[in-house]
């Protein structure tokens, strides 16, 4: 009898913390909690803590308050001034109506679903109002800013706020890349052929300069040295002129002094003629250099 009634109240209390278990949930600080009846929502709980339900009857359904954010898959467009583009975008929300949100799209997979239609749709149709140079240089955050407005407006019939929507990347496709790089090569190498063709231009230009003044400082410097070596001639024979007309016979020694030494400068000269009836060499026979018929009447 003990026993049964022992075993009744732990029935009772196995049944109890299970009534009590699934009655309470908790709520924490990143979550919202709608309670369900039926599939019909009853009540939304937003705040964290300790809550309780109808056991068996109603049950919970949690969603995320924190930000959530969604990659668009690339999509091809063409822009006002007929460019083709790849845009690639991302958006980020938050759930602010979590009954409205539960009621337009269930799950936050649902919601993704949703909003990557809005997004596409709108990065769409702004884009294709605005040029290629708008969209990649000239005007991005403004067409952001227009995107993110458009998505903010539809995103408010499903409970959502737009945190923000972002272009990743908006280019040319790849082969409109490959052609505009090979057109930009091309240009860029036809710029470098007439930038050595001027070059060369200048270096020739430069160095026909450099030629005709280094012919001009040879041809004055030959006729200074010209005008030079005359003075000098001048100045040599002038001093000839004047040692002769003071000492001829002192002159006429030293210039046959002169004669014999470039004479024999040979290492192999041979001077075949007498000394005593040759007048070239009357030096070697008369210190007074008279002709050797005058010397030896002289001496007689």
């Amino acid at each position: 009898m003990k026993n049964g009634l022992i075993g009744l109240v732990a029935v009772v209390a196995a049944a109890m913390i299970a009534i009590v278990s699934g009655a309470a949930f908790v709520v924490n600080p990143t979550t919202q909690v709608l309670v369900l009846q039926f599939g019909q929502v009853r009540r939304a709980v937003v705040e964290p803590g300790l809550y309780f339900k109808v056991p068996f009857i109603q049950n919970v359904e949690y969603l995320d308050k924190r930000i959530l954010d969604i990659d668009l898959d690339p999509q091809e467009l063409i822009a006002s001034d007929k460019k083709r583009l790849v845009a690639d975008a991302f958006a980020r929300y938050r759930i602010v109506d979590p009954v409205q949100f539960y009621q337009s799209v269930r799950t936050i997979q649902g919601g993704n679903q949703r909003l990557n239609t809005f997004v596409s749709s709108a990065v769409r149709a702004v884009l294709a109002d605005a040029t290629f140079f708008d969209v990649v240089r000239d005007d991005r955050s403004g067409l952001m800013e227009k995107i993110r407005a458009q998505v903010e407006e539809e995103a408010k019939g499903i409970g959502v706020k737009i945190v923000d929507v972002k272009l990743r990347r908006a280019d040319l496709p790849q082969k409109n890349s490959e052609a505009v790089f090979q057109r930009m090569q091309t240009e860029r190498q036809r710029e470098a052929t007439e930038l050595r063709a001027k070059g060369g231009e200048e270096s020739q230009r430069i160095r026909a300069k450099a030629d005709a003044e280094k012919e001009i400082i040879l041809a004055e410097a030959a006729r200074d040295a010209d005008r030079a070596r005359g003075e000098g001639d001048a100045e040599r024979i002038k001093i000839f002129a004047d040692s002769f007309g003071k000492d001829p016979d002192f002159f006429s020694f030293w210039r046959s002094m002169q004669a014999y030494e470039a004479s024999m400068k040979g290492a192999d000269t041979r001077v075949l003629m007498s000394p005593n009836s040759s007048d070239f060499f009357r030096y070697l026979t008369d210190p007074k250099g008279r002709a050797p018929a005058a010397a030896a009447a002289g001496a007689q």
